[in-house]
């Protein structure tokens, strides 16, 4: 029977509104008391069923919610004959639970697309080699899957065959399409625009990066603030009070009515849902934005933050070294160019990379007797000719002659920020180089909008040399920077400025610098999908992407706002109902229960600005 009422709840109070209109048309036209009179009667034992039912299922848990308010109030209307109150009470708490349901679907709306957006199914190569269509529960890691045009990508894995793009808007919150070829990364829940690609499957179901994106999502959703907790424990002993007052005035006054009229106007439920509806929504706003809050603790945090505190590789630069400038010195280049290349063919070192990167296609030598100079450089052997590559230290070791020119040019490239390579053969200076981490496109306009939404220190730690780093900090307008910084310093600075009172974010990227990332109050994560990103930091910008940065922390303080303005309505028309109660003639309840209905739904509704915020340019 619960079951049954339950499900037609919203009939219920359809039929509730249908009644009461039926009476009093019959009393405004025909005045026909008797439709009047009965028309209330069911109408209230009608629609106060539901609410009863809830009102029982809370007191069965020890807790006497509004259900429990209304309820009594309800049928004290009812037992002193007041049945068009009691019919119209019932009704305005159903029509409000109705609409507070509707408005809050909205709120969730943003989470509801994301989980929509994970695969079902997945076309996987069998035993055969032919591709077979199967559920997405029956994909391994290891098995070959064929996507096609227009189709969700299944698994995080990587491209074996095929080109396309890539729409990743599910991932990073960026719908411009990704171009994919073999090699090349894919995520779960991304949409294959174009072309036909065969992939690998590396991660799959809840392992996806996109699998992981919806739990933190889901769980962030479910966490409590201080703000909520409070609110909790304020409810806990606020609804028995509002009962407990009610009975008392009732006991004083013997007046029924105005008894059940506290009950009604006391009712907390704005209150109650007003942080929630905040913080659903504007964690919703962050996942369809490429970023994720992790909870309603970490907004309230990270809208106070007075520093943030940025790693400066891969975080304020894009983390992909390249040479920035060159110099040649004597005769036989081409030659010389061939020899870097074939010694830095042999290299792991981001430098040696950047250096082929930028030499191209050229003819590779031999190299024999390799030696590496720990801090220096490499020296070896390239048919019979003596090539160094390293630093001036290394040059210093092998006796090389730096003449005025080339210490200038040096000393140019430095100020400019740049790591040096210097490349001698048989002796004889031929080659420098000068090599940098580009600073990522638009850095510097999206630091200064954090300035302006009221983050007061900008800093950067470095490992880099502290000229490098000065460099770059002069460039973005940062507030400090220090170079020379490994991980234990850089944690060590970030403990020292929480002791003195400082609310610090530390934004890196998730791997070296998760150390800075725990002990800072809000560690912001460069994510790129990374699993240690996501799981090590409180709010992961998906893809790495900086300019995401200010909207999220824009968004943190839009929500705490939001959270402050709906505690504001909620108090605020409690206190104005029960001032109209005491100090005028007006109140009744009725309108009580329509006032209270209507400030949840403006709280729920304030709360939904937030799936549209957009930070002002």
């Amino acid at each position: 029977m619960q079951r049954i009422i339950f499900k037609n709840k919203n009939k219920i109070a359809f039929i509730t509104g249908v009644l009461i209109a039926v009476a009093f048309l019959s009393k405004w036209t025909i005045n026909n008391m008797t439709i009047f009179k009965w028309s209330l009667i069911i109408a209230s034992i009608l629609g106060v069923l539901p609410i009863v039912i809830q009102a029982y299922q809370a007191i069965k848990v020890k807790v006497i919610s509004i259900d429990v308010l209304v309820t009594m109030a309800v049928t004290g209307a009812f037992l002193i004959r007041n049945f068009e109150e009691s019919a119209i009470v019932t009704f305005l708490f159903l029509f409000g639970a109705y609409l507070e349901q509707r408005t809050l679907n909205k709120t969730r709306s943003a989470i509801k697309a994301l989980t929509e957006m994970a695969p079902e199914s997945a076309l996987k190569q069998m035993d055969g080699g032919e591709f077979e269509e199967v559920d997405i529960d029956e994909v391994d890691a290891g098995d070959i899957l064929l996507v096609k045009t227009g189709a969700k990508i299944p698994v995080d894995g990587r491209v074996l065959t095929g080109e396309g793009s890539v729409n990743e808007a599910s991932i990073t919150g960026e719908s411009m399409p990704v171009s994919k070829e073999a090699g090349t990364p894919v995520f779960a829940g991304t949409i294959l625009d174009n072309g036909t690609i065969q992939i690998v499957a590396d991660r799959v179901g809840e392992d996806t990066t996109f699998g992981k994106i919806i739990e933190l999502v889901e769980e962030a959703q479910d966490s409590k603030s201080e703000a909520e907790r409070f609110i909790d424990r304020f409810s806990k002993y606020y609804t028995p009070a509002v009962l407990i007052i009610s009975f008392m005035v009732w006991l004083f006054t013997k007046d029924l009515e105005l008894a059940i009229t506290i009950l009604v106007l006391g009712c907390p439920g704005a209150l109650v849902i007003g942080v929630p509806v905040s913080n659903v929504a504007g964690i919703g706003n962050g996942a369809s934005h490429g970023v994720l809050l992790k909870g309603s603790e970490v907004i309230r945090d990270f809208s106070r933050i007075d520093t943030m505190i940025f790693d400066k590789t891969g975080t304020l630069t894009v983390g992909n070294p390249s040479v920035s400038e060159k110099k040649y010195y004597g005769d036989n280049i081409d030659e010389a160019v061939g020899y870097l290349a074939s010694i830095e063919r042999e290299s792991d070192h981001p430098l040696a990379k950047a250096v082929l990167e930028e030499i191209g296609e050229t003819a590779f030598s031999e190299v024999k007797d390799t030696l590496v100079v720990k801090g220096a450089g490499i020296v070896a052997s390239i048919m019979e000719h003596r090539i160094a590559v390293g630093n001036l230290a290394l040059m210093e070791r092998e006796s090389i002659i730096i003449n005025g020119k080339a210490l200038a040019d040096a000393s140019e490239m430095e100020e400019n920020g740049n790591s040096l390579v210097f490349v001698a053969v048989d002796g004889e200076l031929k080659i420098l180089m000068g090599i940098r981490d580009q600073i990522r496109p638009k850095a510097k306009e999206d630091l200064q909008k954090i300035k302006k939404i009221g983050v007061k220190n900008l800093v950067m730690l470095s490992g880099d040399n502290q000229g490098t780093v000065d460099v770059i900090s002069n460039e973005l307008g940062l507030t400090k920077a220090y170079g020379n910084m490994l991980p234990e310093d850089k944690s060590a600075y970030v403990k020292k400025l929480i002791e003195e009172g400082q609310i610090v974010a530390f934004v890196g990227d998730g791997v070296n610098d998760s150390p800075s990332l725990a002990i800072a109050n809000i560690g912001i994560a460069m994510g790129s999908g990374t699993d240690v990103a996501i799981e090590t930091s409180d709010v992961v910008l998906m893809n790495s992407d900086f300019s995401r940065l200010s909207h999220a922390l824009g968004l943190a303080k839009a929500t705490a706002g939001n959270m402050i303005q709906n505690i504001v309505i909620a108090v605020g028309v409690v206190i104005i109902l029960l001032g109209g109660l005491i100090f005028g003639d007006w109140m009744n309840m009725s309108i009580g229960m329509l006032v209270h209905e209507g400030s949840i739904l403006a709280v729920i509704l304030n709360g939904m600005r937030l799936l549209g915020y957009r930070l002002r340019k």
